[in-house]
């Protein structure tokens, strides 16, 4: 079955980065290249998903390392609410507790600010077509990943937590309700509870208690 986009029909585009200069020169390339329209510009998460419900991108943009919601969870809420629409990661980061979370909460692909406008346009056409384009160095963790022991895996299982995920885990330890962790943390406690969740999810653990003592025994706790 051939997944293209008529040809007629420019690839609708947002871009979602909280640096206001890195949009404007993005919007300014992608403006140059035929078939792609950028449709708007968010500055956090939350902005994000509302501009993208209202205008219905086909491709996201998406900066990792925001205020409030990182764009981890700021992908995972919109691909729930969106699920047809594609995520390209444009980041400055390479790290493990970015990388794998954001492939799992639904990424296409994951390119870094280091990319050349012709390899973004080219997989933002990708994208569209349903085809995941990843940099190299993204690309070469991956396979390591897939090549690792499955014994080694399951020793680091707080390897797939994102930052913001230990910063919770390590409160959590330390006994912190989710409304302290929230203040903390300078975060909603809706946001918290979404961060536990995930956490029990990538450490296997049904509970706080068996969270704090995986921490404990990881020497994550503070």
């Amino acid at each position: 079955m051939d997944n293209s986009m008529p040809s007629n029909e420019a690839i609708k585009v947002l871009l979602v980065d909280d640096h206001e200069m890195v949009r404007i020169g993005l919007a300014a390339v992608l403006d140059t290249e035929d078939g792609i329209e950028v449709v708007g510009e968010a500055s956090n998460g939350a902005d994000g998903i509302r501009l993208a419900l209202a205008y219905q991108p086909d491709v996201v943009l998406m900066d990792l390392v925001m205020d409030g919601m990182d764009g981890v969870e700021t992908t995972a809420k919109l691909l729930e609410q969106m699920p047809d629409c594609k995520v390209i990661v444009l980041t400055s980061y390479i790290d493990d507790s970015k990388l794998y979370p954001v492939i799992e909460a639904g990424a296409i692909s994951y390119l870094l600010k280091t990319s050349r406008a012709t390899e973004i346009a080219d997989a933002i056409r990708a994208a569209a077509r349903g085809q995941s384009v990843l940099e190299s160095q993204v690309a070469a963790k991956m396979m390591n990943r897939i090549r690792q022991p499955k014994e080694s895996k399951q020793v680091q299982l707080h390897d797939d937590l994102t930052e913001r995920e230990m910063d919770v885990l390590k409160r959590l330890a330390k006994g912190m309700s989710n409304q302290e962790i929230a203040d903390d943390l300078f975060i909603g406690v809706k946001t918290v509870k979404f961060h536990i969740t995930n956490i029990f999810n990538k450490l296997h653990v049904d509970d706080r208690t068996q969270a704090a003592i995986y921490a404990h025994k990881q020497g994550i706790a503070e």
